[in-house]
């Protein structure tokens, strides 16, 4: 099997395993144990929770003590033991806690794939721009195709969700052992400070400008992609309360219309490195904001009827918001740093992103939804929620051009995929 191939393989579980159950959580929450919704906001708050000090860590683990690949399986094999006995649990708190300890043991393994994945193509002599995001694709693939099966199986509101993403992370933590090698590299380090020592020299990118602008802007971007993450489906779901809404399409799979999201990423992700050489990192995650704009704009005034054109137009765009940012950021961390920091530069991406980025948006929507768009009944103000959501976008928007001062240098461009070949 060659090197794209066992790649392909390594993404399309990866996200399966993450698209049996964050997109249907809510439903299982909601409607098959009928907790409370203050509660749910907690438990999208572990994704943040364990994204702030575990893919920094098990990037400088990487870098400098273990493969990266057997640290990636090791952390699947602990996370399949975990999601299995999510069914178990009766109780809303101490499910907070197994599902925390599960985060813990997934979210490191986003950047881990990252970083096996760049390490094995230029191994082999790939150039990561072209030829990552076709791979890519395939992750993006397998969480629709873990969208669909839940779906269409009627295990939306089951614990059965919990069980096939087990399977699945069990199947993944066992291959990931045949990947090829990634060993660590910042032992080749000549001259060990301290910083180096304790294989923090990541952290030292925020001395410069074009990473700290970087880093902050992933962090609100980051809290967007939750904002999307905990509400979309639940959004469709609450049409069922409608009558006149409650036999149509989208009110009955809402998952799979949201799906059209992940099946719109498979196009944008082909388009990224087009965009990276011909606009550079500023303009893409300028596009990718604008992207949100509209994303949740499409969502305020849409509904399952007269409306349904809206939700799949922002189910189109948001493989734009989410691919112009996700990937195109992790290539730009990847062109721009020593590879001898690779695990741990980006981990600290998936920090920013999925750690700071995750908890801001999960407390500060969760707080902002309860005190202002929940009526006496327990019915959301949606309309009022996605507009509020597409503002905080537009004003990331208008900001990030004037302090992102980052110029981009075609020639320079050039010299990397040259250098990659």
């Amino acid at each position: 099997m060659n090197v794209k191939l066992r790649l392909t393989l390594m993404n399309f579980l990866q996200f399966f395993i993450w698209g049996s159950w964050l997109i249907t959580i809510g439903v299982y929450w909601f409607q098959n144990k009928k907790w409370s919704g203050a509660e749910f906001g907690a438990i999208f708050s572990t994704m943040g929770i364990s994204s702030i000090f575990m893919p920094a860590l098990t990037g400088i683990i990487s870098d400098r003590f273990i493969n990266a690949e057997k640290l990636y399986g090791a952390l699947h094999i602990m996370g399949a033991i975990v999601l299995f006995t999510l069914p178990m649990v009766t109780d809303p708190s101490v499910f907070f806690w197994v599902i925390l300890l599960n985060m813990i043991f997934y979210m490191p393994t986003l950047s881990l794939s990252i970083t096996v994945a760049y390490s094995a193509l230029k191994s082999n002599n790939k150039d990561v721009v072209k030829d990552y995001p076709p791979i890519r694709i395939w992750g993006t693939i397998g969480f629709i195709a873990a969208l669909w099966v839940v779906s269409l199986t009627g295990n939306e509101a089951s614990s059965n969700q919990f069980y096939i993403a087990s399977a699945v992370s069990l199947a993944l933590g066992i291959y990931a052992f045949t990947l090829p090698k990634c060993p660590p590299l910042a032992s080749k380090i000549a001259t060990k400070s301290f910083v180096d020592a304790l294989g923090l020299r990541a952290f030292t990118l925020f001395r410069q400008r074009k990473f700290a602008v970087f880093f902050f802007f992933s962090m609100f971007l980051g809290a967007a992609l939750q904002l999307t993450n905990a509400y979309g489906d639940t959004f469709l779901h609450d049409f069922k309360n409608v009558p006149e809404y409650q036999d149509l399409l989208a009110v009955k799979y809402p998952a799979v219309i949201m799906s059209i999201s992940q099946i719109s990423e498979t196009l944008f992700i082909l388009a990224i490195p087009f965009f990276l050489r011909k606009f550079g990192i500023k303009y893409v995650m300028l596009f990718s904001m604008i992207a949100w704009v509209l994303r949740f704009g499409l969502f305020a005034f849409a509904d399952p009827a007269g409306g349904l054109w809206m939700i799949i137009l922002s189910c189109i765009i948001y493989g734009m918001a989410f691919d112009f940012f996700n990937i195109s950021g992790s290539l730009f961390v990847e062109t721009q740093i020593d590879e001898k920091i690779r695990g741990s530069a980006q981990g600290l991406f998936m920090m920013m992103v999925n750690g700071f980025g995750a908890l801001f948006g999960s407390f500060a929507s969760g707080y902002i939804i309860q005190q202002f768009f929940t009526n006496a009944d327990q019915s959301k103000d949606w309309y009022h929620i996605w507009i509020t959501f597409a503002s905080y976008t537009l004003v990331l928007a208008i900001i990030f051009p004037f302090i992102f001062k980052y110029k981009h240098n075609k020639a320079e461009a050039k010299a990397i995929e040259a250098m990659n070949h």
